[in-house]
């Protein structure tokens, strides 16, 4: 009798041992999974979070002075945005711009014009940030408010020489030319002449402020600069009867502007990358750039 109810008493003893053990695991997987254990939705957000890291290094940018309002006033924005980024601008015309680029000296090359075949080997990648008209200015004492594109181009190759050639006063015309590195100068050169050379008389500026000071001081004087640059110390002229504006560049009536380029060596990398698309940003394109006189990079776009 002891040694059966023995056996019966220990089986009864182990059932309430294990059930108790059973109870106490079961509380301690509770607890443990409401108070410790993520979410599925919050372990992938987790997961799936990049880690953000402050941009930094410096950045030099050269070439057109067309494009130099628009890339400094950029380069101001995104420096404030990133403090540990240092960017450079400097002018010296499209054509400096690409060599530079192309030699590796600038991390980006501004043009108003594409390279030249001698840098189709160069790797150089294309960033359209801009599109920027382009006027021919007069010293405010001329009496012509329009000419025609081949008036124009006769005046930059020396076969009128007069303004009362073109209906104006009895009065020398005095040309103000860009140096041949200059984007704005090709661009006139391919619209305006055709390709045709420029006649070598006249006085040549290095940047598109100093093109727009000379005309303003200079009786008798015309020249060209993309409009960011004009105000009421010169007047610009109707080509064809047309004046410069957004409807009439994309009516296809006004043929003088520019598309503005921003050329790297290769795929861009950060801070440069990053600059450049803050530049084409709708943020920036939206209000900056048509601020500063330009039109946005995509007015062309079907």
């Amino acid at each position: 009798m002891f040694k059966f109810m023995s056996k019966k008493g220990i089986t009864f003893t182990l059932s309430a041992v294990l059930m108790m053990g059973s109870l106490v695991g079961c509380g301690a997987k509770t607890d443990t999974k409401n108070a410790a254990s993520p979410t599925p939705a919050a372990s992938a957000a987790a997961s799936a979070a990049p880690t953000k890291t402050e941009l930094s290094g410096t950045v030099t940018a050269s070439g057109s002075s067309a494009l130099l309002p628009l890339v400094k006033q950029a380069a101001t924005e995104f420096m404030e945005k990133n403090p540990k980024v240092t960017i450079n601008v400097t002018a010296g015309g499209s054509g400096t711009g690409i060599k530079n680029v192309a030699d590796g000296t600038s991390d980006i090359g501004n043009s108003d014009v594409e390279p030249a075949a001698e840098y189709k080997d160069k790797d150089l990648k294309d960033h359209v940030v801009a599109i920027a008209p382009f006027a021919l200015i007069v010293n405010k004492d001329v009496k012509v408010d329009n000419v025609t594109k081949q008036q124009a181009a006769d005046i930059y190759m020396g076969k009128v020489t007069n303004w009362k050639e073109v209906g104006g006063n009895d009065a020398k015309i005095v040309l103000v030319h860009r140096p041949d590195s200059s984007g704005s100068r090709k661009l006139v050169q391919q619209i305006i002449l055709d390709n045709k050379e420029f006649t070598k008389d006249g006085i040549t500026q290095e940047n598109s402020g100093a093109m727009k000071t000379a005309v303003a001081g200079q009786s008798g004087s015309i020249g060209y600069v993309d409009t960011p640059y004009i105000d009421d110390t010169v007047k610009a002229l109707k080509i064809d009867n047309v004046a410069f504006s957004e409807d009439n560049i994309k009516n296809g009536t006004y043929k003088l502007f520019g598309v503005e380029h921003m050329y790297t060596k290769g795929e861009a990398k950060d801070p440069a990358k990053a600059f450049i698309a803050y530049i084409s940003s709708k943020e920036f394109q939206g209000k900056q750039v048509r601020d500063l006189k330009f039109l946005p990079a995509d007015l062309l776009k079907k």
